[in-house]
């Protein structure tokens, strides 16, 4: 019997949940088109602003509806946020909040360095970027790259900070682990994929990056405090 009872409070709840979204207003008919653009706008800006996370173009759906351009309403809101400190970047694949680098400085001086990257040596932000362009990648790749052994603690801190994760198997003798940079590492890089990292030939053009100083382990002069 009360099993029966608790089955239909939860069937009530489940109806209640579904009947409520079905009245959620998504279409916004009854407005004329620039309210209801603007409506929408806000309630994209909400969403965003409220999420821990970077927002994905499905859950934005739910508040706008499939039919609502969401680029063009991103678009609309960006245009707004000219000239204030913070704007809305595609990152990790969604739409995040983000101070502008512009106040990087201000924000610092305030609270202090923020984010896992903050806290992160040379030689540790070059292992990422190494694991970022080639993964995936064995750690014995990553000595051979920079010279000196990249040691398991080394790749543990990493992965412990969620920027990197293991991938697959490589075919070599051994079948060693290679790694993977992951969703975190999009977010803390300001990426929304890895196709947003600088060109690798740009980067030699510029002279902050040359891969055969990679392969011989001469990219920087001394990693002593690296590890």
């Amino acid at each position: 019997m009360a099993e029966a009872v608790r089955a239909r409070r939860g069937k009530g709840r489940s109806d209640d949940h579904r009947s409520g979204d079905r009245l959620f207003d998504r279409k916004l008919d009854h407005l004329p088109p620039e309210a209801r653009w603007r409506e929408w706008m806000h309630r994209v800006e909400a969403t965003i602003f409220a999420a821990s996370e970077p927002v994905t173009r499905e859950v934005l759906a739910r508040v706008v509806g499939k039919n609502c351009s969401i680029d063009l309403l991103i678009d609309d809101i960006r245009e707004e946020l000219h000239g204030r400190p913070y704007d809305l970047v595609a990152v990790a694949g969604g739409w995040k909040h983000l101070t502008r680098p512009a106040y990087a400085d201000a924000i610092r001086a305030a609270v202090g360095g923020s984010g896992k990257t903050a806290g992160l040596t040379q030689l540790e932000v070059l292992v990422l970027m190494c694991i970022g362009y080639f993964q995936p990648i064995t750690r014995a790749e990553l000595s051979s790259f920079f010279g000196k052994e990249i040691s398991r603690d080394f790749i543990g801190h990493l992965r412990g900070a969620g920027l990197i994760a293991s991938g697959p198997r490589s075919p070599t003798a051994g079948a060693p682990y290679t790694y993977v940079t992951t969703k975190e590492f999009l977010l803390e890089f300001g990426l929304d994929t890895l196709r947003d990292l600088p060109d690798f030939e740009a980067l030699e053009d510029a002279g902050l990056l040359s891969k055969d100083k990679l392969l011989t382990g001469d990219i920087m002069p001394d990693f002593s405090a690296g590890q």
